[in-house]
């Protein structure tokens, strides 16, 4: 398992999506099925190349009796998140869209999530796992360095 990678003194997320090859259920998920759930992490990792932010995406297979998984630089993206407080802004309820400022209107389930499928983890929630690892990992290069 890949846990960290180092480029020219840069911090790397390796981000890894493995699958135990078995039908998801697609009931209520945010991700119907693996190859969904592949392109939605391989499209952040691009997003993330684009804005040069040092990113890898690494597929590979669960081991038996383990579920389907996102990990960054080898911590489960559950375990990244365990003790964050995720506040969503709340919508500006003056703006009706009268005011010649067009309502934002959203349709989602929140940060409501399945937790048994990672499948089904808001992106809110996935971006803010990879900004944690991403932060944790530039505060260990500033200390290893400082050292």
């Amino acid at each position: 398992m890949n846990t960290f990678s180092d480029t020219c003194g840069m911090v790397m997320l390796d981000i890894e999506y493995r699958y135990s090859g078995e039908a998801i259920g697609t009931k209520g998920l945010r991700r119907k099925n693996v190859r969904e759930m592949e392109d939605y992490v391989r499209n952040l990792v691009l997003e993330m190349q684009s804005a040069d932010i040092p990113a890898n995406y690494i597929s590979g297979f669960a081991t038996k009796g383990e579920m389907n998984m996102v990990y960054i630089n080898g911590r489960s993206v559950p375990e990244i998140l365990d003790g964050l407080e995720i506040k969503t802004p709340d919508p500006d309820e003056s703006n009706c869209g009268c005011d010649e400022r067009p309502a934002v209107i959203t349709i989602d389930r929140g940060n409501d999530w399945n937790d048994n499928h990672i499948e089904d983890i808001p992106d809110i929630l996935m971006k803010n796992a990879i900004a944690k690892a991403y932060a944790d990992l530039g505060r260990a290069e500033s200390f290893k360095s400082d050292s």
